[in-house]
């Protein structure tokens, strides 16, 4: 009789694990951020960026503080404070990042929906700060 063999299935690969748990890589989260109005990828050697009409939306978080594999996004403090009560394990500050409008995110922590709520958080931040800039335009003194 002859024997017969069974392939055996490997592992999943470390994306197909993230993607069933909920976890996000940086392909996902340029295709959300690309979602929005007027919004730029800024890659740059330091690792991922977007910018929202030429102001900072979200990018890596490299300083000392943060955990890696965290993005610090611009957000306004009244946000913040909101944001971090509905994600309390995929967001979080240090108090490097405190004194800014900005929180970390966890990526790998975030699923999809999740993401987009925080990045729409951040992209009306960006976008009234950006539109403010051109309304208030430079000051002119009396000649």
């Amino acid at each position: 009789m002859a024997k017969t063999t069974r392939k055996r299935k490997s592992a999943p690969s470390a994306r197909r694990r993230a993607s069933k748990t909920g976890g996000l890589d940086e392909s996902a989260l340029r295709e959300i951020a690309l979602q929005f109005p007027d919004v730029a990828d800024g890659t740059t050697a330091r690792g991922i960026a977007f910018t929202a009409r030429g102001r900072l939306l979200t990018c890596a978080a490299i300083h000392a503080s943060a955990e890696p594999n965290s993005l610090v996004v611009r957000i306004g403090v009244e946000q913040r404070a909101r944001l971090l009560a509905a994600y309390p394990d995929a967001l979080y500050l240090t108090d490097h990042y405190a004194k800014h409008p900005a929180v970390l995110a966890r990526l790998e922590r975030l699923d999809r929906e999740s993401l987009r709520d925080i990045l729409g958080a951040a992209w009306l931040f960006v976008a009234e700060k950006a539109e403010g800039s051109k309304r208030s335009g430079p000051k002119r003194g009396k000649r």
